[in-house]
């Protein structure tokens, strides 16, 4: 009766720590897929700033360069402006296909990689 006492508190300790260490291996798993989201999305931030830096810029100087092509500065600003507006319509119409659906996928892909996936 002791003997079997004694290795049904050893089974419960095992269990116990069995349990502990799953808890901890999904802790660490989310963890893991956490950071990788965030770290993403951070990099996507970062560049998209950038880029838009760099478009404003660029923008700026196009309508610039076309105002005076035209010969009235604010023509060239409005073919700018209307050229994005264009794009504006153009993404807002087709908003799930080009935005939604790619970051869902990216997300859902993030979350469920494997593990010997680096």
């Amino acid at each position: 009766m002791e003997k079997a006492l004694a290795t049904a508190e050893e089974l419960l300790l095992t269990i116990k720590e069995y349990v502990n260490t799953r808890f901890e291996i999904i802790k660490l798993n989310a963890a893991e897929k956490i950071s990788g989201i965030v770290a993403n999305l951070l990099t996507v931030v970062i560049v998209s700033v950038v880029f838009l830096f760099f478009i404003g810029f660029a923008s700026l100087g196009l309508a610039i360069v076309l105002g005076e092509w035209i010969g009235k500065a604010w023509a060239g600003f409005f073919i700018v402006s209307s050229v994005y507006l264009l794009i504006g319509i153009i993404l807002w119409t087709a908003r799930r296909s080009i935005i939604q659906m790619p970051v869902m996928n990216a997300l859902i892909q993030q979350i469920f990689k494997n593990d010997g996936e680096d």
